[in-house]
């Protein structure tokens, strides 16, 4: 078996104040590979573009010369195969991570994933582990069109036995990283690429950000707005034009799509009486459903308006640029539905 070297506890993972370090959030993960890789040689990272920032951007910089090509696996254009290769290796007891550079065709993956690493703790009553993150990345705008820009994590939300994590920052870009690859079971790692060039505070050393765990990214007391990953930056920017009309809102940044960190939200709703769920995917079978039916069946008393879900429009995305501009664009929908919704309930 591959040697294994101390990785330290957890640190509290609301504490940023222990580093005033600037990092971009594609070297935020970056840096988790690496130290995870320095750390314990069991974990390795394999996948299309993992040695071509065209495909992976500045997140694997580095890491074929450090650590070489058995631990840093370029593979030929097979989103199965590749998968099926990293499942197979975490059963046997590596610690897998494989990156798909296109989420959308994690698609081509979902026997490995959903058949097989998602069932086989539970299908071995708990005495077999699949540590596997499967890390699959966003892709929006640049005239890439339907096949290159979809926001699928509700599907992988769906199935037992997977954790989704998807963080909007470089500091939980790391420390989710890190609690992924740390992770005994399989976790869909769901970044956007919106996000790669956004600096923020990033510890140097080994921390984790807990799985489940959303975050208060703004105090707010008239409503409440629940997003995650790149949609929570959208929010941020209408908050703040809200801000100037005198509404104050709270935004859960989410951070894990499953499991849901439920009481985040109903006590963000307890306090404000009124919710916006913003999300990247599709409104039918989406995140957004999910939240608003569980606001509605557990805290439909704090509600003093009916709950309202702001997604992509329900069609693939267009190629021109032009229309690409009015289907992702979320800040002013954000903007417009708030001052909608906190007028008629004053």
């Amino acid at each position: 078996m591959p040697g294994k070297v101390h990785i330290p506890e957890r640190e509290n993972f609301c504490d940023m104040s222990r580093s005033s370090r600037k990092l971009q959030y594609s070297l935020a993960i970056n840096e988790a590979l690496r130290q995870m890789m320095e750390a314990d040689d069991s974990v390795f990272l394999i996948g299309q573009g993992v040695k071509s920032p065209w495909y992976v951007g500045k997140t694997a910089d580095g890491l074929l010369e450090k650590f070489g090509e058995n631990r840093v696996i370029d593979t030929p254009v097979s989103e199965n195969a590749m998968t099926g290769a990293a499942v197979g290796a975490a059963i046997a007891g590596m610690r897998s991570i494989v990156v798909h550079p296109r989420l959308d065709f994690m698609f081509y993956a979902f026997d490995p994933i959903i058949n097989e690493a998602a069932n086989w703790h539970y299908m071995f009553g708990g005495k077999s582990q699949v540590p596997v993150v499967v890390w699959g990345i966003v892709n929006r705008g640049g005239e890439q069109a339907a096949q290159h820009s979809q926001a699928i994590h509700a599907v992988f939300a769906h199935i037992p036995g997977l954790k989704v994590v998807m963080p909007s920052t470089p500091y939980d870009a790391k420390g989710l990283m890190i609690s992924a690859i740390k992770d005994d079971n399989p976790v869909i790692y769901i970044d956007d690429r919106w996000l790669y060039d956004i600096e923020g505070n990033v510890p140097e050393g080994i921390y984790e950000v807990p799985i489940g765990k959303g975050r208060i990214r703004r105090n707010g007391s008239d409503i409440t707005l629940v997003s995650i990953s790149y949609m929570v930056e959208e929010c941020l920017k209408a908050a703040d034009e809200l801000s100037k009309e005198g509404i104050r809102a709270e935004i859960v940044d989410l951070r894990t799509a499953k499991p849901l960190d439920k009481e985040i939200i109903l006590n963000s709703v307890s306090k404000t009486g009124r919710m916006i769920v913003v999300d990247g995917g599709w409104s039918f079978c989406g995140l957004a459903a999910e939240i608003l039916a569980m606001v509605s069946e557990s805290g439909f008393d704090s509600l003093k308006t009916p709950v309202v879900r702001l997604t992509v429009p329900e069609c693939p995305a267009p190629s021109s640029r032009m229309l690409e501009a009015k289907y992702f664009e979320m800040s002013g929908h954000i903007f417009n539905a708030v001052k909608d919704m906190v007028s008629r309930s004053r």
